[in-house]
């Protein structure tokens, strides 16, 4: 199994705001994170696919498909985004950097097919990054 990691950028906003929760827990759990105004960061994301290389190609993927998959489902829809106004991907869970990257991971594994994706990596800050993972074969 040959695993493929490609790495992309972009930039989003977000506020960190459970409205079902008091103002004042909001604040406490969530501190300058619940800014009114919001706050944005410079995302850097990885996204890992896996299989086995094509014995006419040599790859595991043609790169310019996962490029084409991930600036149609992901770029185009946070790239200069802010989170909390997409309604389908946050109407019922705060858009934290968590949610954001199971969200993405969801939209690619649903929407990439030439080799299952099994790891999607969000750095949010050079401090905090999050992961999530599914060797194939795997059902989430």
């Amino acid at each position: 199994m040959i695993y493929l990691t490609r790495r992309y950028r972009f930039s989003a906003s977000h506020r960190l705001h459970n409205p079902r929760l008091p103002e004042e827990e909001n604040r406490r759990i969530y501190g300058k994170c619940n800014n009114e105004g919001g706050h944005g960061h410079n995302y850097a994301l990885e996204v890992t696919v896996a299989g086995e290389p094509d014995p006419r190609t040599g790859m595991v993927v043609n790169l310019a498909e996962l490029d084409g998959i991930v600036e149609r489902e992901i770029l185009e829809r946070y790239d200069l985004a802010n989170l909390n106004a997409d309604r389908e991907s946050f109407a019922d869970q705060v858009p934290t950097t968590e949610n954001l990257c199971r969200e993405i991971f969801r939209r690619l594994r649903r929407g990439f097919r030439p080799a299952p994706v099994t790891r999607v990596r969000l750095e949010e800050t050079s401090l905090n990054a999050f992961e999530i993972r599914e060797e194939p074969g795997e059902s989430r």
